[in-house]
This record gives structure tokens, C-alpha cells and sequence, in this order.
């Protein structure tokens, strides 16, 4: 946990010194935030008054749960909501989908993954995909896809906190990704 926080610390930090560069080229972009997303909780950061603050969430935690459930009524719930219908939900709620991100659906990591989730991992052309049902539907999602809704609610945290549209931030990921994960990240 603590490793998280300074972690996103560490980002947002790094980032303030370029985005005061771009500040003075193009009359500002606004404020940059650090996003840590974690296989099984993410936190937003956000550089302000001189220091890093981590915010919290519509709950009140600083950590949100890395998990998308998606309801029968056509729903899709993120973080603490998504976790907390998991037991009455469990086909339909995504999570430890970052172990997903860069692999084959061949590679034994996937394959072992898969044993471990009550959810559909299926292949797509060797890529694995989620397959989840939503108000009646059958859908396939990539692993980017289930982690950009995550990342989606972290930069709405943090645009409800500080008040203001976000445009720019830094997101971790770990130390082991190797390029074809990264790239995937940032796709």
C-alpha cells in the first residue's frame, strides 16, 4: 500500500516539471494526475499546494477495487459497487484483468489465470478476452478495454475533486512489464 502511494508520489512529481514547461509554451494544459493501476486496487494523485495528495474516492477510500461488473439491466459498475456485488454476480464481474494485458491467450500465465476467475477468459485470434453477459447480450472485451474503464473512473475521481476537466496523466506499471505489456497500457 505504502509502495502505491509513493509510487504515484514519485509520477505525479516527475510530471509537474514538464507540464510546467507546457504551461509556459501553450498557456497551460491543466493539471496533470498520477494513476497507479493496480491488478487488485488503483489510487489517483494529484500534485497540488506543493505536495502529492492521493484522493479519495466517492466512498471515501484512497484505493478503489480494480474490478468492472457489468449488471443485466445494462448497468456497468467500477470499483467499491463492482466488488461489492461480486458474490451474487461472479460470471459477470471482471478483476486481475492487468494480468491479462500484452499475454497470448496460449501462455501459460493466461492459462492458469483462467482456472483461478469465475469469469469467461476466450480466445480471439490468440488474445485474450473477457466474455461477460449484459442485458441479455453476449460481450467480448480486451483486457485494455476492462482496464480503461478502471482508469476511466480513477480520472473521474479525480475531475470531481479538484472541480475541472483532467487531460493528462501519468500511469504506473510494474517494474516486470515487458514492452509488449507497456504498449498495450498505453493503447
Amino acid at each position: 500500500m505504502m509502495f502505491r502511494k509513493l509510487a504515484v508520489a514519485a509520477l505525479t512529481a516527475m510530471a509537474m516539471p514538464f507540464a510546467a514547461l507546457a504551461q509556459e509554451d501553450d498557456g497551460g494544459i491543466g493539471t496533470t494526475i498520477g494513476i497507479d493501476l493496480g491488478t487488485t486496487y488503483s489510487c489517483v494523485g494529484v500534485f497540488k499546494n506543493g505536495r502529492v495528495e492521493i484522493i479519495a474516492n466517492d466512498q471515501g477510500n484512497r484505493i478503489t477495487p480494480s474490478y468492472v461488473a457489468f449488471m443485466e439491466n445494462g448497468d456497468r459498475l467500477v470499483g467499491d459497487a463492482a466488488k461489492n456485488q461480486a458474490t451474487i454476480n461472479p460470471e459477470n464481474t471482471v478483476f486481475d484483468v492487468k494480468r491479462l494485458i500484452g499475454r497470448n491467450y496460449s501462455d501459460k500465465s493466461v492459462q492458469a489465470d483462467k482456472k483461478l476467475v469465475p469469469y469467461k477468459i476466450v480466445s480471439d485470434q490468440n488474445k485474450p478476452m473477457v466474455e461477460v453477459s449484459q442485458g441479455g447480450k453476449d460481450l467480448k472485451f480486451a483486457p485494455e478495454e476492462v482496464s480503461a474503464m478502471i482508469l476511466g473512473k480513477m480520472k473521474l475521481t479525480a475531475e470531481t475533486f479538484l472541480g475541472d476537466e483532467v487531460k493528462h496523466a501519468v500511469v504506473t506499471v510494474p517494474a516486470y512489464f515487458n514492452d509488449a505489456q507497456r504498449q498495450a497500457t498505453k493503447d
